[in-house]
C-alpha cells in the first residue's frame, strides 16, 4: 500500500509539472465560470469537510508525541496534511476536465462512467458515516436518536441543496464566509493579539523546509491522508472544472494552492495558540465549530450528489423535486447505513481511483497525437 500511494504521489506531481510546462498559459474556462472567489469557495468548502474544523485539536498532542512525526512541530505537520502541496491533486484533475476529457470522453465509457459514479455515491456516504461515526466526539452526551436524526437532517439539507447548483453556489459562499467569522471569533477569544498569531505562525515555516517529507507517507496515519485525498481528487476536479473562470493553467495552480491554503494556515495557527496555551475549547465557541463543520459536511455531500445526479441524468427536472430528494436522501442515507455492517475503508476506495488514473494515463499516451492538435478542447483556448 505504502509504494503504491508513494508512486501515485510521486506520478501526480510529475504530470502536475508537465501540465503547467506544456499547456502553462492555455486559458482554461468552465461550463459554468464563476467569479474566482466563488470559484475557490466553491472548491474549498467541497473538497474539505468537518475533519478540518475539529481534528487538529486531537492531532497536534499526537505529532507532538510520536517520534516519526520529530522533523517539525505539530503545526507544520498538520498543514501538512491538509494544505498547499496536496490541492495539486485537485489541480491535475481539475484542469483534466477541463482540458483533456472534452476530447477524449474517456469518463462516457459506460464500464468507466459505471466505476465513476459508484465511487462518487460511495464516497458521498462514506462521507456521512464518518460523521456519524465522529458526532459523539463533537457534540459530548448526544443520545442515539439524535445523532442519527442529525445525520438523517444533514444528508436532507444536502440533498435539497443539491436540486439547483446555484444553491450550491450560494451555500460554499456563505460558509466560507461563515469559516472566516469563526476563525475571528477564535481569535479574538484566544486574546493572542497580532504578535502572537505572528510568533505562532512562524511555525508553519518549518512545513515549507521539510516540504520534500510529505510527498512519501510519513507513518500510516499520514498514509490515510494520503489516500483520502486520492478518493476526492476525481470527483472534485470534475465538479469544481465545471466553475472555472478564464484562468491560464498555470494562473489555476497558483489559486489551487495558495489560495485555500491561506485560510487553513490561519485557521489552524489560531488553534494551534488553543493547544500550546491550554485554553479549553467550551460553551459557545465549540457549538459554533460544530456547526460550521456540519456546514462543511452538508457542502461535500450536496456538491457529490449534484455530481452524480447530473452524470446519471436523474435531475430534478427528469424526475421531479419530490421523487429526487426521496430517491437521493433514501440512498445515501441507507449507505450510510449499512457502513456500520461493512469493512469499507477509504483506502480501498482510494485504489480504485488511482486505478482510474492509470486508465486515464495509457489512453493519454495511446491518444497523445490526437491531443497535440492545437485546437485541445472546446472550452479552452489560447492565450
Amino acid at each position: 500500500m505504502q509504494t503504491i500511494i508513494s508512486i501515485a504521489v510521486l506520478t501526480v506531481l510529475a504530470s502536475a509539472f508537465l501540465v503547467v510546462l506544456f499547456f502553462g498559459r492555455t486559458r482554461v474556462i468552465g461550463t459554468i465560470p464563476t467569479k474566482t472567489f466563488a470559484f475557490v469557495a466553491i472548491l474549498f468548502t467541497s473538497g474539505l469537510d468537518v475533519g478540518l474544523i475539529m481534528f487538529p485539536m486531537t492531532e497536534f498532542p499526537v505529532y507532538e508525541s510520536e517520534a516519526a512525526y520529530g522533523f517539525a512541530n505539530p503545526l507544520a505537520i498538520e498543514f501538512g496534511f491538509w494544505g498547499f502541496l496536496i490541492w495539486v491533486f485537485y489541480f491535475l484533475t481539475t484542469t483534466y476536465f477541463c482540458l483533456i476529457e472534452p476530447k477524449l470522453q474517456l469518463f462516457q465509457i459506460p464500464w468507466i462512467k459505471f466505476l465513476n459514479n459508484t465511487i462518487i455515491i460511495g464516497t458521498c456516504a462514506f462521507t456521512g458515516f464518518l460523521f456519524l461515526s465522529y458526532l459523539p466526539s463533537y457534540i459530548e452526551g448526544i443520545s442515539e436518536l439524535t445523532k442519527y436524526s442529525l445525520v438523517a437532517l444533514v444528508v436532507f439539507c444536502a440533498v435539497f441543496s443539491s436540486t439547483d447548483v446555484s444553491y450550491v453556489k450560494k451555500l460554499s459562499i456563505a460558509s466560507t464566509w461563515a469559516f472566516f467569522a469563526l476563525i475571528f471569533a477564535m481569535y479574538w477569544i484566544s486574546d493572542m493579539g497580532l504578535s502572537g498569531f505572528i510568533a505562532t505562525s512562524a511555525n508553519l515555516g518549518e512545513y515549507f523546509t521539510n516540504i520534500h517529507k510529505f510527498v512519501m507517507p510519513i507513518t500510516d496515519y499520514h498514509q490515510f491522508y494520503l489516500f483520502w485525498w486520492f478518493a476526492w481528487s476525481i470527483m472534485i476536479g470534475q465538479f469544481v472544472s465545471r466553475f472555472t473562470s478564464d484562468l491560464s493553467t498555470l494562473q489555476l495552480l497558483l489559486a489551487l494552492t495558495i489560495l485555500p491554503s491561506i485560510p487553513i494556515a490561519v485557521w489552524f495557527t489560531v488553534l494551534y495558540y488553543f493547544h500550546t496555551n491550554s485554553i479549553e475549547i467550551v460553551g459557545v465557541m465549540k457549538g459554533a465549530m460544530v456547526v460550521v463543520g456540519i456546514i462543511f459536511v452538508i457542502n461535500s455531500l450536496d456538491s457529490l450528489t449534484r455530481l452524480y445526479t447530473d452524470n446519471l441524468n436523474i435531475s430534478v427536472a427528469r424526475l421531479g423535486m419530490s421523487r429526487y430528494v426521496v430517491l437521493n436522501w433514501t440512498l445515501i442515507y441507507s449507505l450510510i447505513l449499512m457502513f456500520q455492517f461493512t469493512p469499507l475503508k477509504i483506502e480501498w476506495i482510494g485504489l480504485v481511483v488511482i486505478f482510474l488514473y492509470i486508465v486515464i494515463y495509457f489512453n493519454l499516451i495511446q491518444k497523445r497525437k490526437t491531443l497535440l492538435n492545437p485546437q485541445v478542447a472546446s472550452n479552452s483556448r489560447e492565450k
